[in-house]
């Protein structure tokens, strides 16, 4: 059996509300092959339910992940059973716009690069958009992957998005060792990096996927754990490869970087007040 172009995984945990729909925009893609890997990591919901719906496609691989080991432990769980050249990781709240996987897959094949990232929708829990084509910033070309991980070091912030605006070569995810919980807070953006710092990275500059606010990110606690988690990723960066981080990158980061969590928080507030 000939392996599909595209793998889209979907490590869900508890998402019955809202799994329908991220299901029903990975299978409405067109122009190109592609599986769904999904995987239920002991969900006290009806997430399990929700994925059944789905068994008789084709297309659709439903797993179960025992409990325990975080997100860590589902997300490589889906990708470990990915076998498409290219790989997008889809949290079971989050939405692909039409057209995503067939523009993806080919940037990253006509470009020789590892990484894509696109901009995204930020959206409330009801779906309402709160911030439109989020994303990107000061990566607006192709450039070497190392130079796009220095930029996202220096700006203090995940330039490249939640997984579902991300796609990147598989076998390169797999030979870095797939996705790593050491900076739990930040195992999207820890997991690109050592993806990057292999090869280039080119920008999807369309907004092809939503990005949906849950009450837990509103937390006071979570925005200053995920700042004190970015210093020490900076600083982990710049050990292990200083030619790439430099010791000025890492502390104008960890500047911007707290600075930017007390803005997400008042930013954060903000909206949930609108969103009210």
């Amino acid at each position: 059996m000939t392996a599909p172009t595209v793998s889209v995984v979907v490590p869900a945990y508890n998402n019955a509300a809202t799994l329908q729909e991220t299901i029903d925009s990975v299978l409405a893609q067109e122009g190109v092959d592609f599986e769904l890997i999904v995987a239920d990591h002991s969900s006290a919901d009806a997430t399990r339910a929700v994925m059944d719906r789905y068994a008789d496609d084709p297309r659709v691989t439903l797993l179960d992940t025992p409990a325990g080991g975080g997100a860590e432990r589902n997300w490589n769980r889906v990708t470990e059973a990915a076998t498409g050249e290219f790989l997008k990781l889809v949290c079971g709240d989050d939405v692909l716009r039409p057209g995503i996987l067939a523009r993806q897959s080919e940037l990253l094949r006509s470009s020789g690069a590892v990484l894509t990232a696109c901009r995204r929708d930020v959206t409330d829990a009801d779906g309402r958009v709160l911030m439109p084509g989020w994303g990107l910033r000061g990566l607006a070309g192709p450039m070497p992957g190392a130079r796009a991980v220095a930029k996202a070091v220096r700006a203090g912030s995940n330039l490249f998005g939640e997984p579902a605006s991300v796609m990147m070569r598989r076998d390169v995810l797999e030979r870095a060792g797939g996705w790593s919980a050491e900076f739990p807070y930040l195992i999207d953006q820890a997991t690109y990096s050592r993806v990057l710092l292999t090869g280039e990275f080119v920008p999807d500059t369309t907004v092809g996927a939503t990005f949906r606010l849950s009450d837990s990110q509103w937390s006071a606690v979570l925005i200053a754990s995920q700042a004190d988690q970015a210093r020490r990723f900076h600083a982990d960066l710049h050990r292990r490869h200083p030619a790439v981080v430099s010791r000025a990158d890492v502390l104008i980061g960890n500047v911007r970087a707290s600075a930017m969590a007390r803005l997400r928080r008042l930013s954060y507030l903000v909206l949930r007040w609108r969103s009210r």
